[in-house]
């Protein structure tokens, strides 16, 4: 059995709200069931067996919001494999269980402490730079990436069930987090070198940001400790910003 791409459509749009039926006792049990209600629908005809398999799902869950796509795909791919008869009925719980937890950690390392404190740092500063306007490109653009990331992970959830693993090891976030969390920080102090070089008065903003934004990227990627690093940056952007005040307002 293949279930048609509406009803996926259908599945992979609920599951953008997974987090909204939030509980302490389940945490994400109940949007994830939610979500994949549509697919058991077409998968189980028979109502007793369609209960069963809900009821599989409204065990607990918590994951990554966005990463738990994969998850949602491969148990659709594992109850279609329940209802051939090819697999026990536990399969798709013990998909679940297995893949929640190092999922959670990908996601967490690359969302949360990677892709969107940079777009968040770019936002910063490009709003100090073009105005408003920047802010609203910035979540365009991260949410454009988050959306197809989840999409892309359902779909080879859905296709290739266990085996989705290896399609998340070819994606290589966590190498790309760490290399997102460095560049977060050169933006940071780009921007922190753009207020501080604006409020002295100067008007050498851009090129104080660049060598800020590079002397920090050249740092951290050396291997350099994150919270020393910035705080000699702060340190020597605020020294560099009032010698520039001071040389450009005279005396």
């Amino acid at each position: 059995m293949r279930i048609p791409a509406s009803t996926l459509a259908r599945v992979f749009w609920r599951c953008l709200f997974m987090q909204a039926a939030w509980n302490r006792r389940g945490m994400q049990n109940l949007g994830f069931a939610y979500a994949i209600d549509p697919a058991l629908r077409r998968i189980y005809p028979d109502p007793v067996r369609r209960a069963e398999a809900l009821g599989r799902h409204l065990r607990f869950f918590n994951c990554h919001p966005y990463m738990a796509a994969a998850i949602v795909g491969g148990a659709i791919h594992h109850e279609e494999r329940v209802a051939a008869g090819s697999e026990p009925p536990g399969m798709p719980l013990q998909y679940k269980q297995t893949l929640q937890g190092p999922l959670a950690a990908v996601g967490d390392g690359f969302f949360w402490t990677a892709l969107r404190p940079l777009f968040g740092a770019l936002a910063a500063v490009g709003a100090l730079l073009f105005g408003g306007v920047a802010i609203v490109v910035a979540l365009v653009v991260y949410n454009a990436i988050h959306f197809v990331l989840r999409a892309r992970l359902f779909l080879a959830g859905y296709q290739k069930g266990d085996a989705v693993v290896e399609e998340i090891a070819r994606l290589s976030l966590t190498v790309t987090a760490e290399r997102l969390r460095s560049a977060g920080a050169a933006v940071c102090g780009a921007a922190a070198a753009v207020v501080l070089v604006r409020g002295a008065g100067g008007a050498s903003a851009p090129l104080l940001a660049a060598v800020a934004a590079g002397a920090g990227y050249a740092a951290l990627a050396r291997g350099a400790r994150l919270f020393p690093t910035a705080y000699l940056a702060t340190l020597a952007g605020i020294g560099a910003a009032a010698v520039l005040g001071r040389i450009q307002g005279g005396p």
